[in-house]
C-alpha cells in the first residue's frame, strides 16, 4: 500500500522536513550527570535518522540547572559548554538527511530537591500532586530571568546546528503551569487571567525569535487537554494556540496530560490508538501553521488516515520509534509485516525511566533501542549450527537475531503453536498487541532462515542426535504449587489453563495470588460476568504491574466489582474455599464454585546438567533461569544472540 502524504514533505517555517514522520522527545536516560550529551546519543538519534524519519526532538533539555526534572541525569543547554557535544549528535543526524530539533525545558513543581539540590520553582506555592513537594513562588524579576535563559539556550541550540527548538509548554512543567490555572494563582502581570497566564510563553517565544532571527523554526508543545479538575480543556488550548501563532511560533505540537494524568502522557495498550488526535484536529481548526500529532499512532494505515482527513499535518511516533527506529524505510517499502511493534507494555520506556536500577531507555520487543552504540548485529565470523530449545519471546528473539548473523538455526517448541506463555499473556484484556510482536518475530525468522520444528519435545538425546556447535534453552517456567495442605486437589484451575480455555471457571471464582498473572486473569473473568475476589499476600495486588497500566486495570477490575483480600496469606485450601490468615488471625472464605491458583512460577529447565560438557556453548535465558517478565528473556536472548 502506499502512503502519498506520509512521505510528502512539509515546511515548519523556513525548514523543509523531507517526510511527517516525528520522533518526539522522551527521556533517554543517556546524558552525563553533569547533563552533556553522550555518544550513546549520537548512535540513538543517527539510528532513527537513518531509519527514515523526517524530524527528530531531542528530549527535554534543562535550560537552568534548577529546571532538571527527569529521574535520570537529564541533558543540559544551559550553558555554552553543551555546544560541542550537541553539534556531534546534529551532524551525525544531517548525515541521514533527517531534521533535528530540541525540546527546551523547565520542570517547575514537577521536580524535587534530590534531582536539582534546591527547592522547586512554580508561578504559585502549590506543590505538583505527584511529586508533593512545596515549591517556592517566582518573583516577577525572577520570571523575567527566565525568559532570558529559555531565548540564550535557544540561541546555543542554533549554534550546535539544530534545525529548530520545541517549547516545551505541554506535560504540566513550567511554562504548562503558567498557562493553566490548576497550577497558576497569581495576580500579577504573569497571572490573573487568560492573557496574564499567557504572558510567560508569549514572551519566551520572543525573546527566542530576538536571539535566533525571523528565519529559526520555533515549535510549540502543549497538552491540548490536561484532564485534570481545574486543569486546561481543549477549549483553552485551542485559544493557547492562536496565541502562540501570534507570537511567532512556526508549529503546534499537541500532546496530554500532566503529572497527575501521566496514563496519558504516555499511554498504554488499554488506550485506543489515536486517541489524542481529536485535540489536534481541534488545533487544526483555529491556526494556519503546521499542527503535529501525537499519541498511540501506531499503524502506518492510521497515520495516512489522520493526515489525509485533515486532523494533522504531521504525526509523532515515540514508543513506536523506539521499537523500532527504521519503521519509515520499512512503510516506504512495503515491508509492514516487518515493523518491531510497539505493544503498549510500558516495561522498558516508562518502566527503565522510574527504575532506579536501570540506566537508560529501551524496549521490550526491541532490545537493542538505547544500546545502539553497544548492542549490535552484525555478521559472524563463523556460522554455526545453533538449537535453541523453547519458543517463547526469548527463544523466538535470539533464533532471529543469530539467524540474521548468518547462523543455521532450528527452533524446537514442544507445543503446536509458537509463543510459549507470552501468546497466553495476550488473552486478558487489552494485552492483544503482544500477539504483534510474535508475529514480527516469526517473521523475521522466516526471513533469516530460521526452522521450526512445532509439537517436538527436546531431550538430550535428541540434542545429542543433531550436535549442534550452540544450545540456547529457553524453556521458560511452569506454575508454582507452593506446598500447603489441599492444594492439590484436581478441581482446582491454573491461571494459564483458564485463560487458554483448557479450563471453564464458575460462576464465584477465587484467584490465589494478586500478581500479574492473577489480576489478569482477574480482569478476563471480570469481562465475562465473573465474580472474583482475589487473595493476595502482599499489602497491594498488581504491585508488578507499571503504573500507567495499573490504573487502567484498577479502573476494569473496580467496575466488575473484583474484591481483594491483601495481606492475606492462605494456610489451608477447602474444596470450595480457603482459610487464610491476616493480622495474626484465621478466616474463612468459602462459597467459591472455582479456585483458581497464580501464585507464581518456578523456572523449567531440565536439560542443561544433562548437556553440560556434550556441546560447546550451552546458554540458558529467560525464565528458565529464574522467573521474571518478559522483558529479560528478551534482552538476555539478544545479548546471547550477539554473542555466539
Amino acid at each position: 500500500m502506499k502512503y502519498p502524504v506520509l512521505f510528502s514533505p512539509i515546511k515548519i517555517g523556513t525548514m523543509e522536513v523531507r517526510n511527517r514522520y516525528v520522533v518526539p522527545p522522551m527521556a533517554t536516560g543517556l546524558a552525563r550527570a553533569d547533563g552533556s550529551p553522550t555518544e550513546g546519543h549520537v548512535a540513538y538519534w543517527a539510528a532513527r535518522a537513518k531509519g527514515g524519519y523526517g524530524l527528530l526532538i531531542v528530549e527535554a533539555a534543562a535550560i537552568d540547572p534548577l529546571g532538571k526534572g527527569s529521574p535520570w541525569d537529564e541533558p543540559g543547554i544551559w550553558d555554552d559548554k553543551f555546544i560541542p557535544a550537541w553539534k556531534k549528535v546534529t551532524e551525525e543526524v544531517h548525515k541521514y538527511g533527517a531534521k533535528i530539533a530540541i525540546q527546551l525545558h523547565h520542570a517547575g513543581r514537577q521536580t524535587t530537591h534530590d534531582k536539582i539540590g534546591g527547592q522547586p520553582v512554580a508561578p504559585s506555592p502549590i506543590p505538583c500532586p505527584v511529586e508533593r513537594e512545596m515549591p517556592r513562588e517566582l518573583t516577577t524579576e525572577e520570571v523575567y530571568d527566565l525568559i532570558e535563559k529559555f531565548g540564550d539556550a535557544a540561541r546555543r541550540a542554533r549554534d550546535a546546528g539544530f534545525d529548530a527548538v520545541e517549547v516545551h509548554g505541554a506535560h504540566g512543567y513550567l511554562i504548562a503551569q503558567f498557562m493553566s490555572p490548576y497550577s497558576n494563582k497569581r495576580v500579577d502581570e504573569f497571572g490573573g487571567d487568560f492573557m496574564g497566564r499567557m504572558k510567560f510563553p508569549v514572551e519566551i517565544v520572543k525573546n527566542i525569535r530576538r536571539k535566533v532571527g525571523n528565519g529559526y523554526p520555533i515549535i510549540f508543545r502543549l497538552s491540548g487537554d490536561e484532564r485534570v479538575p481545574g486543569g486546561r480543556d481543549i477549549n483553552d488550548s485551542r485559544l493557547v494556540a492562536r496565541v502562540m501563532e501570534e507570537a511567532g511560533v512556526d508549529a503546534i505540537h499537541v500532546s496530554a496530560g500532566v503529572y497527575a494524568s501521566t496514563q496519558y502522557i504516555i499511554a498504554p495498550a488499554a488506550v485506543p490508538p489515536g486517541f489524542n488526535v481529536y485535540a489536534s484536529e481541534q488545533i487544526k481548526k483555529v491556526v494556519n501553521i503546521p499542527v503535529i500529532a501525537v499519541g498511540r499512532i501506531n499503524d502506518p494505515l492510521l497515520a495516512e488516515d489522520i493526515l489525509e482527513s485533515g486532523k494533522a499535518d504531521s504525526v509523532a511516533l515515540g514508543r513506536e520509534s523506539l521499537a523500532d527506529p527504521e519503521l519509515p524505510n520499512k512503510v516506504a517499502a512495503g515491508l509492514t509485516e516487518e515493523i518491531s511493534p510497539c505493544i503498549g507494555c510500558m516495561q522498558a520506556c516508562a518502566g527503565y525511566l522510574f527504575d532506579s536500577t536501570k540506566s537508560n531507555i529501551s524496549c521490550l520487543v526491541n532490545p537493542f533501542t538505547g544500546r545502539e552504540g553497544e548492542l549490535k548485529v552484525e555478521k559472524a565470523e563463523k556460522s554455526k549450527n545453533v538449537m535453541v530449545v523453547g519458543g517463547g519471546p526469548g527463544g523466538l528473539e535470539a533464533a532471529w537475531v543469530a539467524a540474521k548473523r548468518g547462523h543455521k538455526v532450528t527452533l524446537y517448541e514442544k507445543e503446536n503453536v509458537l509463543g510459549g506463555q507470552y501468546r497466553i499473556g495476550a488473552i486478558p484484556p487489552t494485552k492483544q498487541d503482544i500477539l504483534k510482536a510474535i508475529r514480527y518475530y516469526i517473521t523475521m525468522g522466516k526471513k533469516y532462515g530460521v526452522e521450526y520444528k512445532m509439537g517436538v519435545e527436546v531431550t538430550d538425546d535428541l540434542i545429542m542426535k543433531e550436535n549442534p556447535d550452540v544450545v540456547i534453552l529457553a524453556t521458560g517456567g511452569v506454575p508454582l504449587v507452593p506446598n500447603i495442605k489441599g492444594i492439590d486437589n484436581p478441581k482446582f484451575a491454573k491461571a494459564v489453563d483458564i485463560l487458554e480455555g483448557k479450563k471453564e471457571a464458575g460462576t464465584n471464582v477465587l484467584i490465589v495470588g494478586g500478581g500479574m498473572v492473577g489480576v489478569e486473569t482477574a480482569d478476563f473473568l471480570g469481562e465475562h460476568y465473573h465474580n472474583v475476589t482475589i487473595v493476595e499476600m502482599l499489602p497491594e495486588i498488581a504491585k508488578d504491574e507499571q503504573a500507567a497500566v495499573k490504573f487502567f486495570l484498577m479502573e476494569r477490575l473496580n467496575k466488575y466489582g473484583v474484591k481483594a483480600i491483601t495481606n492475606a496469606t492462605v494456610r489451608e485450601f477447602l474444596d470450595d474455599g480457603v482459610v487464610y490468615e491476616k493480622g495474626g488471625k484465621e478466616e474463612k472464605l468459602t462459597g467459591f464454585d472455582t479456585i483458581v491458583l497464580a501464585m507464581g512460577a518456578k523456572a523449567y529447565n531440565p536439560l542443561e546438567e544433562k548437556i553440560k560438557g556434550k556441546v560447546s556453548e550451552v546458554y540458558v535465558i529467560g525464565d528458565a533461569i529464574e522467573p521474571r517478565k518478559t522483558l529479560e528473556a528478551i534482552e538476555e536472548a539478544a545479548r546471547v544472540a550477539v554473542k555466539i
